[in-house]
């Protein structure tokens, strides 16, 4: 097996650092830090230095930080506790259906939602809003890999950033209000996210609570230390590592565009997460292109990002008006070796060619 990608959205290996060193902090990381006695004031410490590591590289103070045993839940946290019942909800027709989720939800208790058109490169339209209405906005796609740096300006109101396929590529806007990532963006645990929630932002906890806790305790401490340590390790690699993803995913665009043809590729290179590819063939059956490459050899993934466990046509594609049939989706590594990348190319283009035949 050459495994490019397992599955596209989540499935990314954990950082080599972060593996070697999780079975040394489960040994040291098991005990509950808000008790007194001595290992719960060392996991404490161990707990304060994650967030504090964290933090620091995510744009936040520790006191903004928080950790969730279920990252998707952060979506519910995030956007519904900025809401109020004047509030419209604004949102991008490729957001993840987590995001649609709150907005059918806040549209039910007799709330407002815009779901926002997306054009071929991602970019949204141009909209209003007031100081009461939250905006939803993604700063990198999971599906095709496009990245939104720029934030639209003279835009009001309270702002969730749905970091879960950034990580620590894409800066936090100014006037953020909540944001959520995952550990696996950057090789880090499944299983853990890391929940901001600004200092001056108006936020209500929406989950039935009778204390002051702003989210559910219930996290692994051992899978926070990790994805701590995950993240220092990708940040002193990520310059590296980008010129190499950058060089494999322009060579990988060229073959398809001058080798195979009739092809739609999501976003640019220059627009998007160079370790993320989204290959839209014409004439193709995802299904059967995807079973080939893996009797070949190669993983690769396919359908709805945010379904992974089917081949639903993706409403990413669908919204920016590309193929949403014969859809692969690539998460390159760095360290693939460049035979590897050849192979790849080349068995490709037979398949392509076998099943358009």
């Amino acid at each position: 097996m050459v495994p490019i990608t397992a599955n596209f959205q989540r499935e990314r290996p954990l950082h080599p650092e972060a593996a070697a060193l999780l079975e040394r902090i489960f040994e040291r990381g098991w005990a509950d830090p808000a008790k007194l006695h001595l290992e719960s004031r060392r996991a404490a410490i161990l707990l304060q230095e994650a967030k504090e590591s964290l933090a620091g590289h995510l744009g936040l103070t520790p006191d903004e930080l928080y950790f969730l045993g279920e990252p998707a839940l952060g979506f519910h946290l995030g956007i519904t506790g900025l809401l109020s019942p004047e509030s419209t909800l604004i949102y991008s027709g490729i957001d993840r259906q987590e995001v649609m989720a709150v907005a059918a939800s806040h549209e039910q208790a007799g709330g407002h939602s815009q779901k926002l058109r997306v054009g071929l490169l991602g970019e949204v339209e141009a909209f209003q809003s007031a100081p009461t209405d939250v905006l939803a906005w993604q700063l990198a796609n999971g599906e095709t890999g496009i990245l939104r740096t720029q934030f639209p300006r003279g835009q009001y109101g309270q702002i969730f950033c749905d970091a879960t396929s950034s990580g620590a590529l894409v800066a936090l806007p100014e006037g953020w209000k909540s944001a959520l990532w995952e550990a696996t963006a950057w090789g880090g645990p499944a299983g853990i996210g890391i929940f901001g929630l600004a200092e001056n932002a108006i936020w209500r906890n929406p989950i039935p609570h009778l204390d002051g806790r702003r989210v559910p305790g219930g996290f692994s401490l051992p899978l926070a230390l990790a994805s701590s340590v995950a993240l220092d390790h990708h940040m002193a690699e990520i310059s590296t590592a980008a010129k190499k993803l950058q060089g494999i995913n322009q060579e990988i665009r060229n073959f398809v565009a001058t080798e195979i043809g009739e092809c739609d590729i999501a976003g640019t290179l220059s627009n998007t997460n160079p370790e993320i590819l989204s290959l839209s063939f014409l004439y193709i059956d995802a299904e059967r292109l995807l079973t080939e490459l893996d009797a070949a050899g190669f993983a690769v993934d396919s359908g709805s990002a945010c379904s992974s466990m089917n081949l639903t046509p993706s409403h990413v594609l669908a919204e920016m008006g590309l193929l949403t049939g014969g859809n692969i989706r690539l998460r390159l590594n760095a360290d693939i070796e460049p035979t590897a990348i050849a192979e790849f190319l080349k068995t490709l283009q037979v398949k392509v060619a076998a099943l358009r035949s």
